[in-house]
């Protein structure tokens, strides 16, 4: 098995709106926000490469969205999915299986690329799209709440390709690929854990964007259940540092991966590292 982080750029958002009920007097000092209170954020993706299968979770936001929509959130660095790929040797051709961990934009936006004026088409076209039915039952009939983060140009065209596939339940998805749901944030959320030479590697999609949110109450404004989110951070927590998870971060600009270690404020960072260090 071969892991690869796919960066597909960086983009902006409020800190207030990421760190939720938290003070910025706290959280600005280990994630700091710029003169307009924004925060930069990774739109981080993972190639898993196992024999014939290439399995990418998430693609980011994509290149579709018209100027309008991405003012909102000033993308920016030289990182794309396609020349991410192509420094591996790989295109979007290659690609067999589309984990979506949810179909909030910045993580599903890349799935679907424009052909014309009101005409899209799969990026991957090749490839199977997982998504928790959970997931898509929640996102094709939005809450007010999550409703301009669920485009309707990022789902619907999955399952006019008929390559869309569904998942009930929870368990090993491909061999070594094991994946669990998550409610809090967005019902049926999917968080892959990877068996990688011994180790679990948990990517952490939106359960825990950054290391910044580690302590409990460091909770996103954009869960629609945080009180859930609660009580699934510290299950969560309490089984990776009893089976010491390699954390895989999605939006952490700083860090890629982390550790954790019980401490007398609970759990905490271990040690930071790049995926490339794991072996």
């Amino acid at each position: 098995m071969e892991l690869h982080k796919i960066e597909t750029g960086n983009f902006k958002l409020d800190g207030g709106a990421m760190f939720g009920v938290v003070p910025k007097v706290i959280w600005n000092d280990i994630y700091p926000a710029d003169d307009n209170n924004l925060c930069n954020w990774a739109l981080r993706c993972l190639l898993v490469v196992e024999g014939d299968r290439k399995i990418l979770i998430d693609n980011g936001i994509g290149e579709k969205q018209d100027d309008k929509f991405l003012k909102h959130y000033h993308l920016n660095g030289d990182d794309t999915l396609k020349d991410s790929l192509a420094k591996l040797g790989y295109t979007t051709d290659d690609i067999t299986d589309m984990v979506l961990t949810h179909l909030h934009f910045d993580h599903c936006g890349g799935s679907i690329k424009k052909t014309g004026k009101d005409t899209f088409e799969p990026t991957f076209k090749n490839a199977t799209y997982w998504i928790s039915k959970e997931q898509w039952e929640w996102a094709t009939h939005p809450n007010r709440r999550e409703k301009a983060s669920f485009l309707k140009e990022n789902i619907f065209p999955i399952e006019k390709s008929g390559q869309l596939k569904l998942v009930e339940e929870e368990g090993e998805l491909f061999p070594n690929f094991m994946i669990k749901f998550f409610n809090g944030h967005t019902n049926g959320q999917i968080i892959p854990h990877i068996n990688y030479n011994g180790r679990t590697i948990v990517f952490m999609a939106d359960l825990l964007p950054s290391i910044a949110h580690m302590p409990m109450p460091y909770i996103m404004a954009y869960d629609t259940r945080p009180l859930i989110t609660l009580k699934e951070k510290e299950k969560f927590f309490n089984e990776a540092v009893e089976n010491d998870y390699v954390l895989f971060f999605e939006h952490d600009i700083y860090y890629e991966c982390c550790t954790l270690k019980m401490t007398d404020k609970g759990p905490r960072v271990n040690e930071t590292f790049y995926l490339n260090n794991i072996r």
